[in-house]
């Protein structure tokens, strides 16, 4: 699987952090000290290894292509790149919940289903239902 380029080993994902800077950044188009200032500046947030080197994955790779890409293409600063990124994420977010709102919509849906089903099949057979506009009514005069 390849998300922005790279190939990825096998089991890995695109966001295992595998790729160090000097590979990333020759995947990305960047340079080393590029990628850096990405990371300090919050745009890029690569993991890292046990010894604090940074990794990045094959999506922090795309990410980086992106921001070069808005950045050189579209002339937006760094600023508003990052403010973009975060926008970005937080529409995700947001679609990944109402993806699990419309889930639980319709498991509920099918709960309420099920107990209606249970319920009309509980209802006594013996009983008619009488339409009240074609009730007979007797009437009594009270005595006197």
């Amino acid at each position: 699987m390849t998300v922005g380029g790279p190939s990825l080993p096998a089991g890995a994902t695109p966001d295992s952090p595998i790729f160090v800077i000097s590979v990333a950044a020759e995947l990305a188009g960047l340079h080393a000290q590029t990628l850096r200032s990405y990371d300090r500046l919050g745009l890029v947030s690569p993991g890292r290894s046990a010894g604090g080197g940074r990794r990045y994955s094959a999506r922090d790779i795309a990410l980086l292509r992106e921001v070069q890409r808005l950045s050189q293409e579209e002339g937006v600063n760094l600023a508003g790149i990052k403010r973009i990124i975060e926008l970005e994420q937080l529409v995700d977010e947001l679609r990944h919940r109402i993806e699990e709102m419309a889930h639980e919509l319709l498991n509920t849906r099918a709960a309420a289903e099920q107990v209606a089903a249970s319920v009309h099949a509980s209802y006594r057979r013996d009983l008619v239902p009488v339409d009240r506009k074609q009730a007979l009514v007797v009437w009594r005069p009270k005595p006197r």
